[in-house]
């Protein structure tokens, strides 16, 4: 049982970080926070998705004189496109709370939904 816990640390690691990432998206008022707690679960997604390529005794897919046997370098791929993906989706996030804060002068979501409220 033990070596089944330890033996996927990564995975492991991987849900720990989603769990966090998610507490501040759901949890937090704050909109910095919540884009914060965005980025730390798509981390989290990104991690699991190259541990899910490691080969035991794999190397880096690149022709080498050697090796015989490669990772997956799909995953490695995808993810990078992802990582691209989530810093454009990072800047718009952080421009639209730049907008919100101009426009009601804060960006606790819970002051803002009271501000709405009022307003009808």
């Amino acid at each position: 049982m033990i070596e089944l816990i330890l033996g996927k640390y990564n995975y492991w690691i991987c849900i720990a970080l989603m769990m966090v990432g998610f507490y501040a998206m759901i949890a937090k008022e704050n909109l910095i926070k919540k884009v914060i707690g965005m980025n730390i679960f798509q981390t989290a997604v990104f991690l699991f998705y190259v541990s899910g390529a490691k080969v035991n005794g794999g190397t880096a897919p690149i022709l080498t004189e050697g090796a015989k046997l490669y990772d997956n370098p799909l995953p490695h791929t995808l993810m990078l496109t992802g990582i691209v993906v989530g810093v454009s989706t990072t800047a718009v996030a952080l421009a639209l709370i730049i907008r919100i804060y101009k426009a009601f002068g804060t960006i606790e979501e819970d002051e803002i939904l009271k501000m709405r409220e009022k307003d009808g």
